[in-house]
């Protein structure tokens, strides 16, 4: 077999390469831990390798082929992120007081990835419960952007888009409440799905019982890699119902509505007076929709009337992001996290200490309202097929000491945008805009800023039709640019 196969081929093309017995599965592992062998220790993005076992199941797969079978990703290396469950090895979510947690249960994506015949040979770093968008922990250490060592590669699915960007791996899952796939695609130039909130399985995250919790809302998980169809691939493996729910339920995900780019309705998210957005990346989102228009393209700047200046939506997206990840946080981190919140005033710290604080009545509240914007998004996708908007308000940023959690220093922390200090946590909003509905979400390249870096899009779809801003997505990278090699990690 051993035909020579790039590092930086897609899944896609890897898969082909291993049907048309080209390379097989065991020197196709061997290739990745090759490069995770000459650059990890730089990177820092795999963290809990499981090269052992990994050989193992490579062996398996091509005695699988060498017998005629064939599964969707059989023989095909692959990583995971650090806080999903993998048997036998670790599941620390960053935190001291896990280091030593080994998981007994897989998770049903690594279930499934593994039942197609994927080769789980890694998992990659995060930050401290999920918490930032660094990836630097007690446990692990910091993880590094490929295009800018200085700088974090997002997070908290930080690590397995630094991977990914610098072919250390061809696909990933991540997770994400608050950005936590889009960001690290966008910041690593690779490309991120935010699957809608009930296309797949939330639960088997974090040195907890494998069980769902529905009262855990916003929150999925879902695929990273270098191409769209690569998306779309992992997509088909993980998407089904909840464990529990698979007795019955099943998912049949739409057809993307458009198979050529002309055609597509793109919807393009107004600018707002209180969400700066660095020059570079705002320039970014209106040349790609300018390009649009002249590649046979409706767009236009709309959005659903229900959204107006966002400032309702987004408190009601803090509020739940609070609750929902406040439990996760012990009582005493969460008063001193309410201590701060009281000395402040703005929207953020407002939303947020509601959600600490709220009762089940409150809760059940905000559902009602949700809904209300979920109704709004089925209204407006009936006429519009994507809405296009930045997947962070600047390009990556240099790495700083974040203390965790709750400190007065961790929630002040300002990015320079425009020459102006603006808040971190305004981030949230990119997230916000899709996550609190259930949207899914597609973050995609979309070119690099003059230092270099690279600066990404998202494109927000109907609800349960995932397929639709994956394809577009895809599209829109074979007409204007998609995945572009770091330097200095182009050998093998």
């Amino acid at each position: 077999m051993s035909d020579h196969i790039d590092a930086y081929a897609t899944a896609t093309d890897m898969l082909a390469a291993l049907r048309a017995r080209r390379v097989s599965a065991v020197e196709l592992l061997e290739l990745h831990r090759r490069r995770i062998d000459r650059h990890n220790a730089a990177l820092n993005a795999i963290v809990e390798p499981d090269f052992e076992r990994a050989r193992r199941d490579a062996e398996a797969a091509d005695a699988r082929r060498a017998r005629g079978e064939d599964t969707p990703l059989l023989g095909l290396p692959m990583t995971l992120k650090e806080s999903i469950n993998v048997r036998g090895l670790r599941t620390t979510a960053g935190m001291s007081q896990w280091k030593d947690f080994r998981a007994e249960h897989d998770a049903p994506v690594t279930t499934r990835v593994k039942g197609a015949g994927a080769i789980v040979m890694a998992k990659t770093n995060v930050p401290q419960m999920l918490a930032d968008w660094q990836s630097v922990n007690p446990v692990y250490g910091r993880t590094n952007n490929p295009w800018d060592l200085g700088r974090t590669p997002g997070g908290s699915t930080g690590g397995g888009a630094a991977a990914l960007a610098a072919g250390l791996t061809p696909l990933e899952f991540g997770s994400d409440i608050g950005g936590s796939i889009r960001v690290p695609a966008a910041f690593c130039g690779v490309y991120g799905h935010r699957p809608s909130e009930t296309a797949m399985p939330r639960s088997g995250q974090f040195p907890m019982p494998p069980m769902p919790n529905a009262a855990v809302v916003m929150g999925v998980q879902g695929p990273m890699a270098r191409s769209g169809e690569d998306l779309e691939l992992a997509l088909d493996v993980a998407a089904g119902p909840e464990v529990g729910e698979d007795v019955a339920w099943k998912i049949a995900i739409p057809a993307a509505r458009r198979d050529r780019l002309a055609g597509f309705r793109v919807a393009v998210l107004p600018a707002l007076d209180w969400v700066p957005v660095d020059a570079e990346v705002a320039a970014a989102l209106e040349g790609v929709a300018s390009s649009l228009g002249r590649l046979g393209c409706q767009v236009k700047v709309v959005q659903p009337d229900a959204l107006g200046d966002h400032r309702q939506h987004y408190a009601l997206y803090l509020s739940l992001l609070a609750a929902v990840t406040s439990a996760r946080v012990a009582a005493a981190d969460r008063r001193a996290r309410l201590e701060v919140m009281r000395t402040r005033d703005d929207e953020w710290s407002r939303a947020s200490q509601r959600g600490i604080e709220s009762g089940a009545p409150d809760y059940v509240a905000w559902f009602g309202q949700r809904e209300q914007y979920r109704a709004a998004w089925r209204a407006f996708f009936r006429e519009w097929d994507v809405l296009l908007m930045p997947a962070f308000i600047t390009p990556a940023y240099p790495h700083w000491d974040k203390p965790f959690p709750g400190t007065p220093e961790s929630i002040k922390k300002t990015l320079d945008v425009n020459g102006k200090p603006v808040l971190e946590e305004i981030g949230l909003f990119c997230a916000s805009v899709g996550t609190l509905a259930g949207q899914p979400s597609t973050a995609f390249p979309a070119g690099r800023s003059r230092g270099g870096l690279p600066i990404g899009l998202q494109a927000l779809g109907p609800y349960l039709e995932d397929r639709t801003p994956i394809r577009f997505a895809s599209l829109v990278g074979r007409e204007l640019g998609s995945f572009v090699r770091p330097p200095r990690y182009e050998g093998d």
